[in-house]
């Protein structure tokens, strides 16, 4: 999972040739339900309709999060921690939980069926509307791509580091130091993040600045009308659904 960790994986089907701009409006819609009806037949929907969605994406086993144990040990102590309080509180506390994996769920989707290089233009054409309002749509839509890009390649960088500091001599004099061994990876990984924050500078200015990031024409056909309309149905099933349960 590490190795495609927010970055596309390159499988030809019908979820990857949809407009990144519909895979947005279909998560923002999917977390809009949820926020304000997030019953368990609703979740039970979505959990569903997202299997079905990563199916049809052709997806590898492989892409599936593998969670750490110490995660699923928080989990469980947040469940214990709700107990004393009754059964409705633990339930409470089950649905923050699904409707959290359920959002991060559709988070990986986007990010593995869609080429970083099209966030941006999708994000800046779905902002148009705000231009009128003179609001930087472009520079939201760069920061919003640039992090996302950034994000997997800073996550190998805290791998190389953690694995080079253990490769290091423990009669080490830094060694003989008293302090935290996270402070030592942070401030390397927030050195080499600099670094290559003004590297990636320097070539978006060689490449004539932010705006060709936005520039690369996008645009929805019928294939991603009919998709944000199998999503409208969706949501309006699991809210029928829930209503007559």
């Amino acid at each position: 999972m590490s190795a495609v960790l927010l970055r596309e994986v390159p499988v030809d089907s019908v979820v990857h040739r949809l407009w990144a701009g519909t895979k947005m409006i279909a998560a923002f819609l999917i977390s809009l339900l949820l926020m304000f009806l997030p019953t368990w037949p609703v979740l039970g929907v979505m959990i569903a309709f997202l299997v079905v969605i990563w199916l049809l994406a052709r997806l590898p086993l492989g892409t599936l999060p593998r969670l750490p144990w110490w995660f699923w040990g928080i989990v469980l102590l947040g469940g214990l921690i709700n107990a004393p309080i009754g059964t409705k509180a633990v339930l409470g506390y089950a649905q923050v939980f699904v409707f959290g994996m359920v959002l991060v769920a559709a988070g990986f989707l986007i990010a593995y069926t869609t080429p970083m290089g099209e966030v941006a233009p999708a994000l800046a054409k779905l902002g148009a509307p705000l231009r009128k309002l003179r609001l930087p749509v472009d520079e939201w839509a760069v920061v919003v791509a640039l992090t996302l890009r950034g994000l997997p390649l800073l996550l190998d960088e805290l791998r190389v580091l953690r694995a080079a500091r253990k490769l290091r001599p423990k009669d080490n004099l830094l060694h003989r130091v008293d302090h935290s061994p996270i402070i030592d990876i942070i401030t390397a990984c927030m050195a080499v993040a600099t670094r290559r924050a003004g590297e990636l500078g320097e070539a978006i200015t060689a490449r004539g600045g932010t705006g060709m990031l936005t520039a690369h024409p996008s645009a929805p056909t019928t294939r991603d009308a009919l998709a944000i309309g199998v999503v409208v149905a969706v949501c309006a099933g699991a809210v029928a659904l829930s209503v007559a349960l």
